[in-house]
């Protein structure tokens, strides 16, 4: 009897568990934790969601099973939705599935369409689904960039002219998590012509479609005409309606993909709990003022993290979408690395922020930082760490912190 399982061999240990746990030791010890970590919305869904969840719940024949695919009540909500934030037409029998959250429907597609050996083209640095899921399927990871300009499509050739065997999934990820990079749809139309050529599947994550600022929404890859024909697409409802504990997410574009996809599903799960399943349909379908409402309220703390921590001496670029800001280690600090930065950012700060490197070699020299505090958390945390860097003799800025 082996105890070498072949999975657990390929996957690497988790660097950002080291944080978590440490987090997680010095809460129980009773220390004040300013967690900046994990993209966790501190906010609840609105009140007409959550009444329809109860609602639902206390019907006697919401309990059974539900459908692996999602209720058609709720796929026809998500096209709804594409059509009135992208104009894009969806079927809602062909071309969409509702998943357990983006992860798990990354890792049910992983599954569904990549056996051992093929090559899968991903971003780095990147969200760990977006390399790990398919190498849990078997599969081998090549990076490319996430910045998405001349280099990352010379970078896509390269790959193709270079690998055996030659790719045949490319995945993206903008709003991105961690980089908070962004694209246009001139850049998504440029990427479903070359993945047409070059007959690649397109997976686009898009779990951060409406955490958009200055002015500058978020395009879908399928608003490119002929987008369908390689591309699907993932979404998500936990961070537009703050609802990441519910898990309710969908995958929608390519029928064949939609379709590969369902019917591994339909082997592994019955779909998410009925009442949630509702209340989903009651957020997409309902008051949409909660979303511009999140959105605003990211926004500006955004812009509080910003202005506090650089007074504090840590210049961090302002992130253009998404809940997160890619925030280069200070540079008397660089050589410490990602991982150990945060370490002592936690030890000697109080305060809890996500190394790099768990993102990929190339996040190395950055942390991630989620605005998942409100803003008096934000600038509490400011003046930590401003003392942290004041300790390792770093010359901060005369003003105080706000």
């Amino acid at each position: 009897m082996s105890e070498e399982f072949y999975r657990m061999k390929r996957l690497p240990p988790y660097v950002i568990a080291e944080v978590n746990a440490m987090r997680a030791a010095a809460r129980a010890a009773g220390e004040d934790i300013i967690d900046l970590g994990m993209g966790n919305p501190d906010l609840p869904p609105p009140d007409h969601v959550i009444e329809k969840l109860i609602e639902v719940a206390r019907k006697p024949s919401a309990h059974g099973y539900s459908q692996s695919k999602g209720i058609p009540g709720l796929r026809r909500a998500q096209a709804n939705y594409y059509a009135r934030r992208f104009g894009v037409e969806i079927d809602p029998e062909s071309e969409v599935v509702v998943t357990m959250g983006s992860k798990e429907g990354l890792a049910s597609l992983a599954t569904a369409i990549t056996e051992p050996g093929d090559v899968v083209l991903a971003p780095n640095p990147s969200y760990p689904i977006h390399t790990f899921g398919f190498i849990i399927a078997g599969a081998t990871i090549r990076s490319v960039p996430t910045t998405p300009d001349e280099n990352y499509f010379r970078s896509l050739d390269r790959a193709m002219a270079f690998t055996v065997p030659r790719p045949s999934i490319l995945v993206v990820n903008y709003p991105s998590n961690p980089t908070a990079e962004t694209v246009d749809l001139a850049f998504y139309e440029r990427l479903v012509a070359w993945a047409k050529e070059n007959k690649v599947w397109v997976l686009s994550d898009l779990a951060y479609s409406e955490l958009y600022y200055d002015g500058h929404p978020t395009p879908s890859i399928l608003q490119v005409p002929g987008a369908m024909d390689v591309a699907i697409e993932f979404t998500s409802l936990s961070k537009t309606y703050s609802m990441a504990g519910w898990r309710m997410g969908f995958a929608v574009g390519n029928k064949k993909l939609i379709a590969a996809m369902t019917r591994v599903k339909s082997y592994l799960d019955y779909g998410a709990f009925t009442p949630i399943q509702a209340a989903a349909c009651a957020a997409l379908n309902g008051p949409q003022e909660i979303v511009e409402k999140n959105r605003q309220l990211y926004h500006k703390r955004r812009d509080v993290l910003v202005e506090s921590f650089g007074r504090a001496g840590w210049e961090i670029p302002p992130a253009r979408a998404s809940m997160f800001c890619w925030a280069p280690l200070p540079p008397a600090l660089k050589e410490m690395g990602s991982l150990e930065f945060s370490k002592q950012l936690l030890t000697h700060a109080k305060v809890a922020v996500a190394p790099g490197v768990g993102y990929g070699e190339d996040g190395e020299g950055y942390v991630r930082i989620a605005m998942v505090e409100n803003e008096q958390r934000l600038r509490q945390a400011a003046r930590n760490v401003k003392k942290y860097l004041q300790s390792m003799g770093i010359n901060t800025p005369a003003k105080g912190v706000a």
